[in-house]
């Protein structure tokens, strides 16, 4: 056997791709832009096949795509600029994010884990750029606009439902590897009990960068953009031995 041989065989693992629907939509608006909710589905779901040919060690077999996220609310709002309450189940962005679950919910092997999002929470809060700017002097109240402010909204049960799902998903030996696209270090806990039952951990930060200090908690940073978004993506799986020397 000689080393052309060697390439052509592949390890068979059963691959679980876990995302961050938050953290999954925000990257995707920074390299696309704003597309319909239709077309946003197709996006993720054609990204996560490619991880699955991401290795050409491996061959991923797909366990379930699951992906977290919360409904959106259609409750008022009050608006400080404009002095009154705005309904945001009236926003575009409200249709958008219901268009886009249900999308979601028809396509085969995907799983949705919604949270929720906090009501007692909302509220419309000043950009901070913008901040800075007041605070400096360089522009005044009389210059702001309804563009400076950004609707803040608290989601409540997203991380704890991927960490459980991270930890079931391991203890009951389900799959054989986890795929998590997301740039947050609150997992980091249910990582680390991943891996201590066997299972292969890798991040997919979408080119987020992400602490030093979680590689140690992970077993390889898939550092994969899809090629549609930057001409400058890269298509590799750093394992261990390839972390310490780069």
């Amino acid at each position: 056997m000689n080393s052309t041989d060697l390439v052509s065989i592949k390890r068979t693992v059963t691959t679980a791709i876990l995302v961050d629907g938050g953290f999954y939509r925000r990257r995707a608006v920074f390299y696309q832009g704003y597309i319909s909710p239709e077309e946003r589905v197709e996006e993720l779901i054609s990204h996560c096949r490619s991880l699955l040919n991401a290795d050409k060690f491996e061959q991923r077999n797909l366990y379930r795509i699951f992906y977290y996220d919360c409904p959106p609310i259609d409750k008022n709002v009050y608006h400080p600029l404009l002095n009154k309450s705005i309904n945001l189940g009236n926003s575009n962005d409200y249709k958008w994010q219901k268009k886009f679950l249900e999308t979601l919910k028809s396509k085969r092997k995907v799983a949705l884990r919604l949270g929720r999002l906090s009501e007692n929470d909302s509220t419309y809060l000043l950009k901070p750029d913008v901040q800075k700017k007041l605070i400096r002097g360089a522009i005044s109240i009389n210059d702001l606009t309804e563009r400076d402010f950004a609707l803040n909204i608290t989601q409540k049960g997203v991380d704890m439902k991927i960490g459980v799902d991270i930890t079931t998903l391991s203890v009951k030996k389900q799959v054989d590897q986890i795929i998590l696209i997301s740039g947050d270090s609150d997992f980091v806990p249910a990582a680390k009990q991943a891996r201590r039952e066997g299972i292969d951990f890798l991040l997919n930060p979408l080119g987020a960068s992400i602490k030093k200090d979680l590689y140690e908690h992970i077993d390889g940073l898939i550092n994969y953009i899809p090629q549609k978004y930057t001409n400058k993506s890269e298509h590799t799986d750093e394992t261990d031995e390839q972390k310490l020397t780069t």
